[in-house]
């Protein structure tokens, strides 16, 4: 058979991050005027994005009003409040559910003052909150600073920018979006580069070449022809992925990436694709679609070109289908940027050759033979497809709580296959299609001793290594049945020889789904998000919210990597209520537990749904991980945080959730 390599690139690293947003709907401008001889007014005025509205003062202590600080000094003094001149709506709010005034897109707020010399800085800022019908954002504070002069009476503004933590981290946010799309584009860019190598197509570069020199007289028009070529390619690519991104909305995402149905058939497409590799049969398109799109690229002209690239696409696809699949399923998310990025780094790579030989054929005198070597490629990639594809079954099995792929059997799988595959490179196993080796090359001999290698690296995860490097892949650690850190940790608690400063903590009631669903690292906590907050509310701590998925690679890196830092660990452990709440979750929900969700008009019966509509609907977010800091009473203490392999940012993350809780209390 013909088949990908690019599957190993693109699986092997995952993509990141999340598709966040900058927010600022509310921008601000102060100005000031001349009232009188000593007198002045200050003009606040805000600027409000379309769907959003900013607080009045005058609201009850949830959310927070909008609130006027100013530094006194002895060069000015205050006359009487801050008064509100926009009109104001008074309505009810879905957000915090009461009757609540508020401004829509322009409010304005003046305050007189009074200059006890002759000239006056009055400094202080704006604190507020700004929601649309679906969320709010944290709490923001904007910097004013006007001087005025009672001689001059000049008028002034200041536009100012909201400079506090939580805009900041929105930035980083952002910055972090854009590097997870170029860190995308670069994966999928090798993906096309690998694809080059794999049987069904190298073998076609000079068939391609031999099209474009049909008419070798004519250099100037196989030049063109090659350009069209290329751009065709990267078109026909390029529309795919912009298809997914059009008809792929949230829902459709986490459908292909948890329910049982897609991910057997994709396990199942893997393990077809490495029997194929193996030599057990080959797969191929239908002929008569391959015929059809040959016949029409032989009409020559400017059309030629384009059919030529619809040949090389539908005759690639039995190497190229299973990387193109990858991209998009990892690219799936309910994002309309990611598949057409992706698609277009695959086919940019995969196009450049091809346009290349085309432009320059002297080129393929350099390029190896066809031979033995290649059908070695395919079994690699077998090997390595099979072993990729128990990730989906992995999927299936957590969501589900099957329990037929626990974190051992999965190590134990890999294990075997990739012992398997070091036998193979040192010519210790033959397939059908394999040419005689009659010794051990020095390529071959090293990409052996790098295969034992991460079997021996593998080895010790059997009794509860935790496998950083390879967390995002394997099941959670909390599936495996002899976990030898929990059998210490659990030995620690009998026996109080404990010396780490984590206290044992004291839930308020059992944990709802706790027989299916378990916390890293010994960490105790909920999976329900009421249950959680009533448990805030009675011993008065902040909440820690971590929207996450059996099947999200990045929430088991951040668990790996980052939870389990000792203080990490500690925080969570002694400061905060956690809870875990999975999206992809199928159990059922009892029947009365049952509704129509007010984000898209759906009806909600399993774990899964209630809280990916939760997610989607408080915070207009629908990418895992997801982690938000709350106190007992409901209100953001921080900006959120997704995935970020940063400890210290993370640490800094919980502790200013902390902070700002106990200015919350103090403020009681």
């Amino acid at each position: 058979m013909k088949h990908s390599l690019a599957t190993i690139v693109l699986l092997l690293l995952t993509t990141f991050g999340l598709d966040a947003q900058i927010l600022e709907p509310v921008r601000w401008n102060f100005s000031s005027i001349k009232t009188g001889e000593k007198e002045y007014e200050l003009i606040f005025k805000a600027d409000i994005d379309l769907h959003w509205h900013l607080y009045s003062q005058d609201i009850p202590m949830s959310p927070p009003a909008t609130r006027f600080v100013f530094n006194q000094t002895d060069e000015f003094k205050l006359l009487g409040d801050v008064t509100e001149v926009s009109p104001v709506v008074e309505e009810y709010d879905p957000n915090f559910e009461m009757v609540l005034k508020y401004y829509s897109n322009e409010a304005i707020f003046k305050q007189k003052i009074q200059l006890l010399s002759d000239g006056a800085t009055v400094s202080g800022f704006v604190e507020f909150m700004s929601c649309d019908d679906t969320k709010c954002l944290p709490p923001a504070e904007v910097d004013f600073d006007l001087n005025l002069n009672k001689i001059s009476g000049e008028l002034q503004t200041q536009t100012a920018q909201v400079t506090n933590e939580n805009i900041v981290e929105e930035k980083d946010d952002i910055q972090g979006r854009k590097a997870s799309y170029w860190g995308f584009f670069i994966l999928a860019f090798l993906g096309g580069l690998a694809a080059i190598l794999t049987p069904c197509v190298f073998p076609m570069i000079p068939m391609t070449v031999a099209f474009f020199m049909k008419d070798g007289e004519d250099k100037a028009k196989g030049k063109i022809q090659a350009i069209i070529y290329g751009l065709s390619i990267i078109g026909i690519y390029v529309f795919i992925g912009s298809v997914l991104a059009v008809i792929a909305g949230p829902d459709i995402a986490n459908w292909l990436s948890t329910h049982w149905l897609p991910n057997i058939l994709f396990f199942l497409i893997f393990v077809i694709f490495a029997a194929s590799f193996f030599g057990m049969f080959e797969i191929t398109l239908p002929s008569w679609m391959i015929n059809k799109s040959d016949q029409s690229a032989d009409k020559g002209g400017f059309l030629g070109p384009f059919f030529m690239a619809l040949t090389l696409v539908l005759v690639s696809f039995s190497c190229t289908g299973p990387i193109v699949g990858t991209i998009l399923v990892e690219s799936a998310g309910g994002q309309i940027i990611k598949p057409i990025i992706g698609m277009l780094g695959f086919s940019l790579a995969f196009a450049l050759p091809f346009t290349l030989f085309a432009f320059f054929p002297t080129l393929l005198q350099g390029l190896p033979k066809s031979g033995g070597w290649l059908n070695s490629v395919k079994v690699v990639l077998g090997f390595l497809e099979l072993a990729l594809g128990l990730k989906f079954l992995s999927i299936a099995d957590q969501t589900y709580h099957w329990g037929i792929l626990d974190r051992e059997v999965y190590l134990a799988s890999w294990i075997v296959i990739f012992f398997l595959l070091g036998l193979y490179l040192l010519g210790k196993i033959k397939f059908a299609h394999d040419s005689d080796l009659p010794f051990v090359s020095v390529p071959r001999l090293m990409l052996a001793v790098i295969t034992f290698t991460f079997v021996a690296y593998l080895i010790p995860g059997m009794v509860g290594a935790p496998l950083k490097a390879l967390s995002g892949y394997l099941p959670p650690q909390s599936t495996h049945d002899f976990d030898l850190n929990n059998v210490i940790r659990e030995n620690v608690k009998v026996y109080g020889t404990s010396t780490n400063s984590v206290e044992d903590k004291e839930l308020c009631e059992l944990p709802m789904y706790s027989e299916f669903l378990h916390l890293p690292h010994g960490l105790e906590g909920y999976f329900d998000y009421e249950q959680a907050l009533a448990c805030a509310r009675e011993q008065n701590k902040p909440l820690f919210i971590d929207f996450t998925g059996h099947g999200c690679v990045n929430c088991r890196e951040m668990e790996a990597n980052v939870w389990a830092d000792p203080k990490v660990l500690s925080i969570l452990n002694n400061d905060y209520i956690v809870t875990a709440l999975y999206v992809d979750d199928k159990t059922t929900l009892p029947e009365e537990d049952w509704y129509i969700s007010e984000y898209d008009g759906k009806q909600k019966k399993t774990i899964g749904k209630k809280y990916a509509d939760l997610q989607k609907a408080m915070f207009g977010v629908n990418a895992q991980p997801y982690y938000v800091l709350l106190s007992p009473d409901g209100k953001m203490l921080t900006s959120p945080r997704a995935y970020d392999l940063d400890i210290n940012e993370f640490v800094k993350f919980l502790k200013t959730g902390l902070k700002n809780f106990s200015k919350e209390k103090l403020d009681y």
